[in-house]
């Protein structure tokens, strides 16, 4: 068996399973340690490598796309530090880190593993129910459906529609967009035979509008993950990538970064965040300092 044991995680291989395991120290990502450990079949690796630096190095697990689901999800919408697939290795540990990758590779080799895509999920999505604290209302999935409740915070329509239970059968995808810049992304989970993408998020009561918070960020990964999981595969020809679909583009920033009516309409969704109880002292601070830098 071979294993890497550091501060942001231990990663252990017995030849047929990679076992994760995040750290518990203050530095490791709340996101990997909500997914919790993670199983990764052989048969689900595509490749393993280990970066050098100054201080250590970093060991990246890449896995074989359309293997896992979580991967599928959080592609390019979290932050490195939040990848579950690498672990920041220390000084003392290079030399084990570097033994662990001969013995992946070297078991890929014997097992003959392919590394291209996968016509099938290799992977379980995240434990469930999950629930994603939003800008506009709140989203809870507990495998068979999704229900949307609206807050204060979101627009007369959808207050009006009320609450919203989507059956899992009815869905042919879900999309999410960051934020970006001083622009809310938005959740949408699209429903069979209705017209897509006619009404903007904020209207849409099919959609969550997002505001950019790490708690948003980390729950909306993990939800987005458990549906995919139960969704069919993206290697039906017939599916969307459920993700990405084409004709839809990130909201861009302002130009420049600079507009202010966007920057006071933000800081005063912070403030009343706040002054409900929403947010702690700290989660507000931290927010509005990421909102200033970004500004």
């Amino acid at each position: 068996m071979a294993e890497v044991m550091v501060r942001d995680g231990t990663w252990t291989f017995d030849g047929e399973i990679l076992r994760i395991v995040p750290g518990r120290d203050r530095s490791v990502k709340k996101l990997r340690q909500l997914l919790g450990e993670v199983r990764v079949p052989l048969e689900a690796v595509a490749g393993i490598a280990y970066e050098p630096g100054k201080k250590g190095g970093r060991l990246r697990l890449r896995l074989r796309e359309g293997a896992d689901p979580f991967n599928q999800a959080a592609r390019g919408r979290i932050a490195d530090a939040a990848d579950p697939y690498q672990l920041v290795v220390d000084a003392d540990r290079t030399g084990a880190a570097e033994y662990f990758v001969d013995e992946v590779r070297n078991a890929l080799v014997i097992e003959q593993v392919p590394d291209g895509p996968s016509e099938r999920y290799l992977m379980p999505g995240p434990a469930l129910p999950v629930v994603v604290p939003a800008g506009d209302g709140t989203a809870t999935f507990d495998g068979e459906s999704i229900r949307l409740e609206w807050n204060w915070a979101a627009e007369e329509g959808k207050k009006s529609a009320g609450p919203q239970r989507l059956a899992l059968k009815d869905l042919s995808g879900v999309e999410w967009f960051p934020t970006a810049g001083l622009e809310n992304g938005y959740l949408r989970f699209q429903v069979r035979g209705a017209a897509a993408h006619k009404l903007a998020p904020k209207h849409d009561p099919s959609c969550l509008v997002l505001w950019g918070f790490d708690k948003e960020t980390r729950t909306t990964a993990l939800l987005v993950a458990a549906v995919l999981a139960r969704l069919p595969h993206p290697s039906d020809a017939q599916l969307p990538s459920a993700t990405e679909p084409p004709s839809i583009e990130p909201p861009a920033a302002p130009a420049g970064g600079d507009d202010p009516d966007s920057l006071l309409r933000r800081l005063r969704e912070l403030g009343e965040l706040h002054r409900d109880g929403i947010l702690t002292d700290e989660e507000f601070t931290t927010a509005k300092q990421a909102l200033l830098r970004r500004f």
